[in-house]
C-alpha cells in the first residue's frame, strides 16, 4: 500500500424499528420469528391497495437528517425504483432519489477512530421501504413478507474512509446515534442493519478530489455484520492490490460482489448497474408533502442527548477517563444504566469502574445481555455504598457482585446471609488484636528486633479470627498501636 490509498464509501441500511406500523401500510412494525404474521394487502401489492405515508417514520428520518448536519427539503417526494426480485411483490420499491431532494442531503459526521477524530461527508439520507427476506434451503427458497414495507433509512457516504477500522468506527457511531435518538434498535441480529461497501484504490500522489483519478469502484452487497464489513474491506483491498501487481486492475469492470463468510472472500455477483437502469419516476399515489419550518424546528428540539454529548459530560463533570467514557457510551443501555446508578447516589468514578470492568466482563463471560441480567442500578448503587462505607471489603464486594448476577438478591440480603458485614467496632478489634498478640509472643520479639513487617502477618490473624469481617484498615492500625504497647 506504499504507492496506493484506499477509498471507501458506505451505504448503510437501517430499519426504523421505533414506529408502530410500517412505512406505507398499517401492518405492525415489529420483529417476529413467525413468518408472514405482520402483513397487510398493500405489503403484498394486492390490486386496488394504495400506500399511506407513516408520519412518525418521516419525523424520525428528519431527526436523523438533522443529527447528520444535512439539509432538509421543502417538499418531500417519493419515487419508484423499478426492478424485479422475488422479495419485491410490486416489482418496484418506493424510495427517494437525489432529484427531487431526499430527506437529507450533503451533511457530515465526525467520529473517533483509534483515538483520532475523523470526518465523513454524507451524500444523502433517504427513506424507503424494505423488501421481504428470503431463506434458502436445499429443497428450495422461502419468502417471509414480515420485513416487506418496514421503514428503512439508507445513508450514503462519500468515499472518505481510508481503512476498515474507520469504516467500522463510523458504523458503530451511527448505530449508537440511531439507538440514542430512539430511531432504531439497530440490532444486526434481527437484520435491522445491513451495509453495502464500495472499495477502490488510487495512486497516493494523485488528487483524490478528482473522481477521474479514482480506481474502479467495487460494490460489496448486503454485508450483515460490522465484523463482516471489516473482513470484506481488508480482503477486497488485497484482491485489488494483487490485480495491480498482475497488471489487470485497469481491465477490471465496475461490478457488484458479495461477501462469503465461509470462504472469507468476495465473489462476483453481477456487473454494476447505473441509476438510469432503475427508471426512477415520482410515485403517483403519494402526493408531495410540504415540510413546514415549524414542524422541522419542533423535531430539532426533540433531538436527545447523543453519545458524544454524554461522553463529554462524563469526562468534564465526573472526571471519567476518555477510554472509560468511550466504553460507557458505546451502547445506550449501558450509558442509561450508568446514569441511573449515579442518580441513586453512587460515586460516578466508582460506578464507572464497576460497569466497565466487572459488569461488562461478566456479561461476556455469562453470555447474557443487559436486559437479561439480574443486576439493577439500585443494586449496584447499594453495593458501592456498602463498599465505600467500609461495611464490606473490596474483596467481599466482588463476591457479592458475582452472587447478585446468579441469585438476583440485593447486596444487603447477601451480606446478611453470609455474615459479611465488616466489623468497625474499635473496642472489639482492640480485644481481638490483643488476643492475637497473646497467642504469638515470638512474633512480638521479632518485631522488637526490627522486623516491622510482622504487623501484616498479625493483621492477617485478626482477619482470620473475624472471618474477614474486620475492617482491614482499622485492623492494621490497631495492631500497629497495640504491638507498640508490649
Amino acid at each position: 500500500m506504499d504507492k496506493y490509498k484506499v477509498l471507501i464509501g458506505l451505504e448503510m441500511h437501517c430499519e426504523i424499528s421505533e414506529t408502530k406500523t410500517k412505512v406505507f401500510s398499517g401492518a405492525e412494525n415489529s420483529y417476529k420469528e413467525q413468518a408472514n404474521s405482520n402483513i397487510r394487502p398493500v405489503d403484498m401489492a394486492f390490486p386496488g391497495t394504495l400506500p399511506v405515508v407513516n408520519k412518525e417514520a418521516v419525523r424520525l428520518s428528519l431527526m436523523a437528517s438533522m443529527i447528520l448536519n444535512c439539509t432538509q427539503p421543502e417538499y418531500l417526494y417519493f419515487e419508484r425504483k423499478n426492478y424485479y426480485y422475488p422479495d419485491l411483490p410490486k416489482g418496484f420499491q418506493i424510495t427517494q432519489e437525489t432529484k427531487p431532494a431526499p430527506i437529507g442531503s450533503y451533511g457530515s459526521l465526525t467520529f473517533e477512530c483509534n483515538g483520532e477524530e475523523k470526518t465523513v461527508r454524507i451524500n444523502n439520507l433517504h427513506l424507503e421501504e424494505d423488501a421481504a427476506s428470503s431463506d434458502h434451503f436445499n429443497e428450495g427458497s422461502r419468502i417471509d413478507y414480515n420485513r416487506a414495507g418496514v421503514p428503512l433509512l439508507e445513508l450514503v457516504t462519500e468515499p472518505d474512509l481510508r481503512s476498515a477500522d474507520e469504516a467500522v468506527a463510523f458504523l458503530e457511531t451511527m448505530r449508537s446515534i440511531y439507538q440514542y435518538a430512539g430511531i432504531s434498535e439497530a440490532d444486526s441480529k434481527k437484520g435491522q442493519v445491513r451495509c453495502d461497501v464500495n472499495v477502490s484504490l488510487m495512486e497516493k500522489d494523485k488528487d483524490e478530489t478528482d473522481p477521474n483519478n479514482w480506481g474502479t469502484k467495487i460494490e460489496i452487497k448486503n454485508v450483515n455484520s460490522f465484523g463482516g464489513v471489516r473482513d470484506a474491506i481488508n480482503y477486497e483491498i488485497e484482491r485489488q492490490l494483487d490485480l495491480i501487481e498482475d497488471g489487470k486492475y485497469d481491465e477490471m469492470p465496475q461490478q457488484t460482489r458479495r461477501w462469503d463468510e465461509e470462504s472469507g472472500t468476495t465473489k462476483f455477483m453481477r456487473s454494476k448497474v447505473d441509476a438510469i437502469d432503475y427508471k426512477y419516476f415520482v410515485e403517483p399515489n403519494i402526493p408531495k408533502i410540504k415540510l413546514s419550518k415549524e414542524w422541522l424546528e419542533e423535531i430539532r428540539k426533540q433531538i436527545p442527548r447523543l453519545p458524544n454529548q454524554r461522553k463529554k459530560e462524563y469526562i468534564d463533570e465526573y472526571g471519567i477517563s476518555n477510554y472509560d467514557a468511550t466504553i460507557l457510551v458505546k451502547e445506550k443501555n449501558v450509558s442509561d444504566f450508568y446514569e441511573e446508578t449515579i442518580k441513586l447516589g453512587a460515586d460516578p468514578k466508582s460506578a464507572s469502574n464497576w460497569i466497565t470492568t466487572n459488569l461488562l466482563g461478566s456479561l461476556n463471560k455469562l453470555d447474557i445481555t443487559m436486559e437479561e441480567m439480574t443486576l439493577t442500578p439500585a443494586k449496584l448503587a447499594e453495593l458501592i455504598e456498602l463498599s465505600s462505607s467500609n461495611k464490606i471489603s473490596s474483596k467481599q464486594a466482588k463476591e457479592v457482585f458475582a452472587d447478585i448476577l446468579t441469585s438476583g438478591k440485593t447486596p444487603k440480603e447477601i451480606v446478611k446471609e453470609k455474615g459479611m458485614e465488616q466489623m468497625s467496632d474499635t473496642e472489639e478489634i482492640v480485644r481481638i488484636a490483643n488476643e492475637v498478640l497473646d497467642e504469638n509472643p515470638d512474633v512480638i520479639e521479632q518485631y522488637k528486633k526490627g522486623r516491622t513487617n510482622v504487623v501484616d502477618y498479625l493483621t492477617g490473624q485478626i482477619m482470620k479470627k473475624t472471618r474477614g469481617t474486620a475492617n482491614p484498615t482499622i485492623a492494621r492500625s490497631t495492631m500497629a498501636l497495640e504491638i507498640e504497647k508490649r
